[in-house]
């Protein structure tokens, strides 16, 4: 009878291995990050060109999970290439001596229902802050999708410095939202 039992225990754990499928080849020409923000009430919408992102999603384990995310500042798409420029500066991203903003993962908690909270670092103009971003994660075929947002205050990084320092012009509040597609393996 323990044979009997041992070989079924096997057999089931072998096939739950075989069925397990983690989510890691991410899919940059199907990822999007991007932002909006407030500048004298009015809505303003962009985004970044480039990034390089790092992931390791297993649904039916995400406490394990891993991602990072670091995005090219000078990649940076604000509508027009005066925003551009000026995103350019010392007084905002500053390019030059902080070419990268870099997310890191720490932990993953499943919330139920394809949602989770991600926490992790945000490291933006050499400084880092603790951060926990709701996303969830939708299976599309061969593919997984994971989507989010993430409201951000520009002045904890030092986004705005001098005249711009003060949030009556351009707001304080950022909103960082994302879209990384991943193949399974």
């Amino acid at each position: 009878m323990k044979r009997i039992a041992l070989a079924l225990f096997s057999t089931f754990a072998i096939a739950t291995t075989a069925h397990a499928v983690e989510y890691s080849a991410v899919q940059a020409d199907r990822s999007r990050i991007a932002f909006g923000y407030q500048q004298m009430g009015v809505s303003m919408d962009g985004s970044f060109k480039k990034f390089s992102s790092a992931l390791r999603f297993d649904p039916a384990a995400p406490e394990a999970a891993k991602a990072s995310i670091e995005v090219e500042l000078a990649s940076i798409d604000t509508g027009s290439e005066e925003g551009d420029e000026e995103a350019a500066r010392k007084t905002w991203f500053d390019f030059a001596s902080f070419p990268t903003a870099r997310f890191e993962s720490t932990a993953v908690k499943a919330l139920g229902g394809n949602k989770y909270e991600v926490a992790g670092k945000l490291t933006i103009k050499g400084r880092t802050k603790d951060v926990v971003v709701p996303a969830s994660f939708t299976p599309q075929g061969d593919a997984g999708v994971f989507e989010g947002s993430l409201t951000i205050q520009r002045g904890d990084f030092s986004v705005g410095e001098g005249a711009w320092k003060a949030f009556d012009v351009v707001a304080n509040d950022v909103v960082i939202k994302f879209t990384i597609t991943a193949a399974a393996k």
